[in-house]
């Protein structure tokens, strides 16, 4: 019957004596609930209250949870927006790569031409050079002055030197190695190391050692095959005519030919040397 009590006072919220009496349908029920309100009488108060506070917990909860549904789209909807606008700028990222990458290509292969270009050029300077040297060796020169020529302090370079430039050429396009002496990859004393030992050649694989090789040689008597130094003797190529000369120049770059007149290498130029 206590139960009974406690479900009707959840149910109908009954708080008083009169309303037990005044809902009794007989003078037995109107006792029994007497009786029965009676003995619950003590615990009316405590149950109604925990119920009502059970009430408001169940609303502050369910409002609670409504609030954290909400926050919790919000979070959702916003890192939804992020990885757009991340996957967006990936995108705007990946677009200007290609773009970039192709631009690169493009850069590439016209300095490919350009290298091929120079190098066609060089070939036929020297050909015509040699041609020259043949024809003048040919003719019986007649002395037809009283006074003796001027002697020269030029050291001719050994014919020899002449095909250095071409086996130089040959390499064009390999790649920049450091420490590398061989077709596979050459550093810029590596190259001059290795081009001289094809005709026969023997030079150190050091800028430094190489510039205390041979014999000094001005810029106006530049000949092929001479070597050119750059930056504090930091650097070495060989001069292959025509104000150029042939190289590997740094990390991420390629064997290629290069004009002692251009910025950095006229500023760094250091002097000459043709080895004998």
């Amino acid at each position: 019957m206590i139960a009974q009590r406690i479900v009707a006072l959840y149910s109908t919220e009954q708080t008083s004596t009169i309303e037990v009496i005044l809902g009794a349908k007989s003078l037995d029920d109107m006792i029994s609930r007497l009786d029965n309100a009676r003995s619950v009488t003590s615990l009316d108060t405590n149950v109604l209250g925990q119920v009502k506070t059970f009430r408001t917990a169940i609303i502050r909860n369910r409002a609670q949870l409504a609030t954290a549904r909400r926050d919790q789209q919000r979070v959702v909807a916003e890192r939804a927006a992020a990885k757009r606008s991340i996957e967006s700028r990936i995108s705007e990222q990946q677009t200007l790569y290609n773009s970039i990458k192709g631009q690169i290509a493009t850069m590439i292969a016209a300095e490919r031409r350009r290298q091929l270009q120079m190098a066609q050029q060089v070939q036929a300077q020297l050909f015509a050079a040699h041609r020259a040297q043949q024809q003048q060796a040919s003719d019986t020169v007649v002395g037809i002055s009283a006074v003796a020529p001027e002697a020269s302090t030029v050291i001719a370079p050994p014919s020899t030197h002449g095909g250095v430039v071409g086996v130089a050429l040959g390499e064009l396009g390999t790649p920049y190695v450091w420490g590398g002496a061989a077709p596979g990859g050459f550093d810029c004393s590596g190259l001059v190391m290795w081009a001289y030992a094809q005709v026969g050649v023997s030079l150190p694989h050091s800028t430094y050692a190489l510039y205390a090789m041979g014999v000094p040689v001005s810029s106006d008597q530049l000949q092929p095959g001479d070597l050119v130094f750059f930056d504090g003797v930091g650097h070495v190529g060989i001069y292959i005519g025509g104000g150029q000369f042939v190289h590997a120049p740094h990390t991420g770059d390629v064997v290629k030919i290069s004009s002692l007149s251009e910025g950095w290498y006229a500023a760094t130029y250091v002097g000459a040397r043709r080895i004998l």
